[in-house]
């Protein structure tokens, strides 16, 4: 009974204003019409297929998805392993803290940031190292989603070439996921995936002087 009218004063304390009226009144008839509309698409796939999965775009939260992935299939008992082209061996971020704890194997391949480098040759020479690495995981058999954050740079630099990486996605288990971040994908690379996210700028903090910030950014 007090919790009934508990509900019932909070109800009635809740005084909408008319655009947040309106706004719902709308949503409302779209939804049921949605809802009223929707058939069950036909002739779906079950079970899993090995998708290739690109996060791309200007916008912040390429690898933030990715990683994001990478604990929902940790979840569901697949075996995950993070590949990043640029971030450093050594680089102890949020994520990296948060992946040693969960026990999930990741490995930094870069130089830091591409950008800053001094020897553009030794970073290319890393990405190529690297890419070797991420060759054999793909190939090797042992997991489920592979994750290769920030490696579209690696090939619109031409660090790797493409026609290398098709012909190892296409020899990868079939039922193995790869994920590959970074801004600038390839048309080829969009091309051949599977699903592909282009992630916009709207707006970012660091325009308005906002820094980076410990486990937001990094």
């Amino acid at each position: 009974m007090l919790k009934a009218k508990a509900q019932q004063t909070k109800r009635g304390n809740q005084m909408p204003d008319e655009s947040t009226n309106e706004r719902k009144e709308q949503a409302m008839k779209q939804l049921e019409s949605q809802r009223d509309a929707h058939t069950k698409k036909e002739g779906l796939s079950r079970g899993r297929r090995g998708l290739v999965i690109v996060n791309t775009g200007n916008g912040k939260g390429k690898t933030t998805a990715a990683l994001g992935l990478m604990l929902r299939a940790h979840g569901r008992g697949l075996r995950v392993k993070l590949f990043q082209f640029i971030k450093h061996e050594n680089a102890k971020f949020g994520e990296h803290r948060a992946l040693e704890t969960l026990g999930i194997p990741f490995a930094g391949l870069g130089d830091g940031f591409t950008w800053r480098s001094k020897d553009l040759d030794s970073s290319a020479d890393m990405a190529a190292a690297g890419w070797e690495q991420a060759k054999a995981a793909i190939l090797s058999g042992e997991h489920d989603l592979i994750v290769l954050d920030e490696f579209t740079y690696a090939l619109t630099y031409g660090w790797v070439g493409w026609p290398e990486v098709q012909k190892t996605l296409d020899a990868r288990d079939a039922g193995l996921h790869v994920v590959i971040t970074g801004r600038g994908a390839l048309p080829e690379l969009t091309e051949y995936a599977d699903t592909v996210t282009e992630m916009g700028m709207v707006k970012h903090a660091y325009a308005a002087g906002i820094g980076a910030q410990a486990g937001i950014e990094h």
